[in-house]
């Protein structure tokens, strides 16, 4: 019994965190400073970030940084920051020597922005507004997928209205104009909500490895039903993956309802 109590216990503790967990793996910049920037690869709550930045003398040097997420909560990260010397890179390889140089912090805005604040030796802090750099278009369609959802809909005005457990299969079909717009149509096939279309339709917001459709046109229609156009919503962190298509949306309906909306789908 006991430890079927502690294996539940343990289970219960990675659902929580991995629901809580939004991965921040990019390239970031300054885009008011082009010219220095910095890779940041998250696993799980824990994050590696290489600085290409530069030193007094205006030559290219590198810092690298091990931060940790302080309190569970993905708000803040923050750890120590690194120096290295090593071998010159024409010459066989004899080792490395790496030292604490100072701290470092990376704290998100949101899912697109962070502020980044680090100190080196005696330094004065630097404080940098940083966002995701973008490189090339990223491709979602035309393609088709078939995936789930799983939501919520909480501060209605009718608190009958309020449903923590939104669950769904769908079809799903990506249009997609380059980096300018794209039409995302989910068709759902589950017995709940079987035969309601779902279409997102607007212009494309791209930074880093994510699209955003800030001021889409939103629509759900199923026989005997219609919720017409709901303009009051985002599409968020959409990007394809090894093998599909993920995202989530966020939006105000006429019942005084916030719909949030996590999708993931596998390419057909």
């Amino acid at each position: 019994m006991m430890r079927r109590l502690m294996l539940a216990a343990l289970l219960l503790g990675v659902t929580t965190l991995a629901e809580a967990v939004t991965s921040y793996t990019d390239v970031w910049s300054d885009v008011n400073e082009q010219g220095w920037g910095m890779f940041l690869v998250q696993s799980n709550t824990f994050q590696f970030i290489a600085f290409f930045i530069y030193d007094s003398n205006g030559n290219p040097t590198w810092y690298t940084a091990h931060l940790n997420d302080v309190d569970g909560t993905g708000k803040t990260y923050t750890g120590t920051l690194y120096a290295s010397t090593g071998t010159y890179f024409a010459n066989p390889w004899q080792g490395y020597i790496i030292n604490p140089a100072g701290t470092a912090t990376f704290t998100p805005i949101d899912i697109y922005h962070a502020t980044l604040t680090y100190t080196v030796g005696n330094i004065p802090t630097v404080t940098k507004a940083v966002q995701r750099q973008t490189l090339t278009p990223l491709v979602l369609g035309p393609a088709s997928y078939s995936g789930s959802v799983s939501g919520t809909d909480t501060s209605c005005n009718n608190p009958a209205d309020n449903n923590n457990a939104i669950n769904g299969r769908f079809n799903l079909t990506v249009a997609q104009n380059a980096d300018v717009s794209a039409t995302l149509t989910f068709t759902f096939v589950d017995t709940t909500y079987n035969g309601m279309v779902c279409t997102w339709t607007g212009a494309l917001n791209h930074m880093g490895a994510l699209y955003q459709i800030a001021a889409g046109q939103y629509s759900c229609t199923m026989q005997g039903l219609s919720s017409g156009v709901m303009t009051a919503g985002s599409l968020e962190s959409l990007h394809p993956t090894g093998q599909g298509i993920e995202g989530r949306w966020v939006v105000n309906k006429s019942t005084g309802c916030v719909e949030t909306i996590h999708f993931a789908a596998v390419i057909k």
